[in-house]
């Protein structure tokens, strides 16, 4: 026997990678999912094409060498769990929530409809056709789930590229393509603990369901949290290239390792990783681009070329397997479809939007390979069984776009759809709404405690990651919430060595560290902290003024290690002798430009975390003018410019479900203004919105200082 060749296994990578490549990208611009394009390149490059043409080439590279297989093999079975994780990653379990009435009815009616089609048909198969005819109803599940299971990946790009993706279909659509994925993948896990006995039998079909059971529940609790942390703690401990990927394949292949140790399939263990590390709250969309490209980079072409390579599509020569082939192409068409529309019509929706349902769950696409690769490898199913798999797998999904389209040009717009649009668009370009970690730096002043304060209300109130140092000798603050507070073991040396830690999980999607730091220089643990990755930046320290105005030189240099938006806090007031209350009477000037709506944002966040009232000041930029020229100033076109601008702030109010009244002062300074309003309206906090000019003094312009220097109330400055 040849010994294998590491030559021929790199050829074998670069022709899979490069058809497959080539066949994806002409599929997509015809509009046709990238993944139909690489099982194509494999069918073109196996015994149906190439071999056909030039058989010795064919089989000279793609060799029968049981050890030349073992090797690409390898990369196909890692690609499995690859592909496992990142569906598991795309996986927002927060749209099954959304819908779930809907999709769960579509969902449950769109699996056990074809899957009793499947399971019949396995059953009525001649014995010919099975791999092991005595274990006749291992193949008749397999064949049951395959025909019953439809992709999420393949659903929710093509829904996506249909401009869908919000739509109240497009997400009952996904949600139940979440559904039957999770489903899926349980049945699947279940099924091969059953074929590794060979036989069904209760004791075996006993530990498959309570092994996955005991699985899932432990993921979904202290899993969780376990992969949540190890994230954090990967991103902000490690200085080398990456590490956060590393750290999530190794969670992968511990997941992956443990369903395979209790006796289930490893692609559950992957795909359940996928889902918490899809969840976890710091896991930027950095870092997932970078899991991304590495999976439809290398592993989705070299699997799903792979599999078609497996597909011989000479094997329909024969009429009979022909004729077989078209009947569980229509068995699992219209099984699909019969249960995913009477399944939306259970759900209360309406027969066009369960004509919509119908024809989107039909898309089979990568989940039905992996299983029909699953099956194939365990013996479960023959390699003409594949090969029809395969072929049903390309037909049914590449049905599904144009039946889709037609189904969706018949659904109009309603009224509560655009509402929801249009607040989903905003918050896709919102400035708050796009923060993903917050950084707070305070001490133990008046100052500090405000800040921490309104850090924990904007978290809140937005779901943000939060981490807090706190500089200087002191009790660790926590939460204006009191929320009781767990230790938790770590390594914070790039803090402090004998940093006092504490973790604070507020809710599935939010996590929070406080260190406590006294050794090092401030604005150096603010640097190093900084480069870990964070969107905003919260200081609240003692000294914020300077002896001859402005700030004061620690807010600048606390300032000057962080190159994102920031935010300084200043307590005035009722603010300095006690501590702040939950709600708040906040003025927030506007001035019709970018850095003021997004001053804006954040005192609407705040105020909804709070139930608080938000009155929106406009002033105009007169600083400098006579009251002759600023009387001059206001003309209808002004005055339509000014309704304008305080049109679009009370919109914005609208997306953060805020009250809002608005002022307005023309006639005077804008500084003077502002400290009238505060004064006359006592209000507790003022936010401005102020650009941050480059050099490495703090200032904010001449009317934040007039306000600094003068203002009685609380301030926050929100400098983007």
């Amino acid at each position: 026997m040849q010994a294998p060749s590491e030559a021929l296994f790199l050829a074998q990578i670069v022709l899979l990678l490069l058809v497959g490549r080539l066949m994806g990208e002409a599929m997509q611009r015809i509009g046709q999912p990238t993944v139909i394009g690489q099982l194509i390149a494999g069918i073109l490059l196996g015994p149906s094409v190439f071999g056909a043409i030039w058989p010795e080439a064919q089989r000279a590279v793609f060799a029968a060498n049981p050890q030349q297989q073992s090797m690409i093999d390898a990369v196909s079975q890692l690609g499995i769990l690859m592909l496992l994780l990142l569906t598991g990653m795309e996986t927002d379990l927060g749209l099954v929530k959304k819908a779930r009435r809907a999709a769960i009815t579509t969902s449950a009616a769109g699996i056990i409809v074809p899957f009793a089609c499947g399971f019949a048909l396995g059953e009525l198969l001649p014995a010919a056709m099975l791999p092991k005819p005595d274990q006749r109803i291992i193949t008749s599940l397999f064949l049951g789930t395959a025909l019953s299971i439809a992709s999420v990946k393949i659903v929710a790009m093509v829904v996506r590229e249909m401009g869908f993706m919000r739509r109240n279909v497009g997400i009952t659509l996904i949600a139940s393509a979440i559904i039957d994925d999770t489903v899926g993948w349980v049945i699947v896990a279940i099924i091969s603990g059953l074929a590794v006995h060979g036989h069904v039998d209760a004791l075996g079909l006993g530990q498959s369901v309570l092994g996955t059971a005991i699985f899932l529940a432990v993921s979904f609790t202290l899993g969780r949290r376990l992969v949540f942390s190890i994230i954090r703690w990967t991103n902000d401990s490690f200085v080398s290239e990456m590490p956060v990927i590393t750290a999530i394949l190794v969670i992968m292949g511990t997941m992956a390792l443990t369903t395979d140790l209790i006796g289930i399939n490893t692609v559950l263990g992957a795909f359940v990783a996928g889902i918490l590390i899809g969840e976890s709250p710091i896991l930027t969309r950095h870092i997932d681009e970078q899991l991304r490209g590495l999976v439809t980079a290398l592993f989705m072409p070299i699997f799903f070329s792979l599999a078609g390579l497996h597909a011989d599509l000479t094997i329909l020569r024969d009429s009979t397997l022909l004729f077989l082939t078209i009947g569980l192409i229509l068995i699992a068409s219209l099984g699909k479809f019969a249960g995913a529309f009477f399944g939306g019509a259970l759900g209360g929706l309406s027969a066009q939007e369960s004509l919509a349902l119908g024809c989107g769950m039909n898309a089979r696409g990568s989940t039905e390979v992996i299983i029909a690769s699953i099956g194939l490898s365990m013996g479960a199913l023959s390699q003409d069984l594949f090969t029809m798999i395969v072929v049903m797998a390309v037909v049914t999904t590449m049905a599904m776009p144009p039946t889709l389209r037609w189904a969706f040009s018949r659904l109009p717009l309603r009224y509560d759809e655009r509402v929801r649009l249009e607040r989903e668009a905003f918050e896709a370009t919102g400035f708050v709404t796009n923060i993903e970690r917050l950084l707070v730096a305070v001490d133990d002043s008046a100052n500090g405690k405000l800040a921490s304060h309104l850090a924990d209300m904007l978290s809140r109130s937005c779901g943000i990651p939060m981490t807090v140092l706190h500089l200087g000798r002191r009790e660790l603050v926590q939460g204006t919430e009191t929320t009781p507070v767990r230790p938790f073991e770590t390594t914070v040396g790039a803090v402090n060595e004998a940093a006092e830690t504490e973790v604070r999980e507020a809710s599935a999607r939010r996590l929070d560290a406080s260190f406590q730091v006294e050794s090092l220089a401030p604005e150096a643990v603010v640097a190093r902290e900084a480069r870990k990755g964070y969107d905003f930046l919260m200081i609240g320290v003692e000294s914020t003024t300077a002896a001859q105005g402005g700030f004061h030189e620690q807010i600048a240099r606390l300032a000057a290690g962080f190159d994102g938006p920031l935010a300084v806090t200043v307590a005035r007031g009722s603010h300095l002798q006690e501590p702040p209350e939950r709600r708040l009477n906040i003025l927030v000037p506007v001035r019709g430009n970018k850095v003021s709506r997004r001053g804006a944002e954040v005192a609407f966040a705040l105020a909804r975390a709070s139930s608080s009232a938000v009155t929106a000041l406009y002033v105009m930029g007169t600083l400098g003018l006579g009251a002759a020229q600023r009387r001059l100033r206001r003309p209808t076109m002004s005055r339509r410019h000014e309704e304008t601008i305080l049109k679009d702030i009370v919109e914005l109010a609208d997306r953060y479900d805020t009250p809002i009244r608005t002022a307005l002062r023309l006639d005077i300074a804008p500084e003077d203004a502002i400290l009238r309003q505060a004064r006359l309206g006592r209000y507790d906090l003022v936010v401005m919105g102020v650009g941050r000019p480059a050099g490495e003094t703090l200032y904010f312009g001449k009317i934040a200082a007039a306000v600094l220097e003068n203002s009685q109330h609380s301030i926050l400055f929100v400098s983007s």
